[in-house]
């Protein structure tokens, strides 16, 4: 992409080329689960939760519409891999738990892309990832400070 393009779009860009880059090497994880990558996001972000979310939650963490992540909780849960539970906060908006099944995917997922990222870290620089992943998030953190300043 020229250099004629702005600094957010050059961004946006060399992030989704990453993107797929990393949904290349890291695509060995979903193997063998049968889950579809949505649905693997999904898993992963009520397992890996510290509290348990609601799809409303999930969709605005992961820049996603309710629906998408709705359908996917709706698979995991005929899958036996996540539960609803009543949110005492939201009558209509169930909380997503980790089954016991949900947590062993994930957990072997998790080992499995262990295994891959010491592979990745062989061939990038640690400190200067690190770096990036700083400067990601705080940009991240700005963006998200001005969304919630708009009306």
């Amino acid at each position: 992409m020229p250099d004629s393009h702005s600094a957010p779009i050059r961004l946006l860009d060399a992030l989704a080329r990453l993107q797929g880059r990393l949904r290349s090497a890291f695509a060995p994880v979903r193997e063998g689960t049968g889950l579809s990558d949505m649905e693997h996001t999904v898993l992963a972000a009520v397992v890996e939760a510290r509290t348990p979310p609601t799809v409303p939650q999930i969709g605005r963490a992961l820049g996603h519409p309710r629906q998408v992540i709705q359908r996917a909780a709706n698979g995991l849960l005929d899958r036996g891999l996540i539960a609803f539970a009543d949110n005492p906060d939201h009558k209509r908006a169930s909380l997503l738990v980790p089954a016991p099944a949900g947590t062993a995917v994930q957990a072997a997922a998790n080992r499995k892309a262990e295994e891959i990222s010491a592979q990745l870290l062989g061939q990038i620089d640690p400190a200067r990832l690190a770096s990036v992943i700083d400067q990601i998030e705080a940009i991240r953190a700005e963006l998200d400070a001005s969304a919630r300043k708009a009306p």
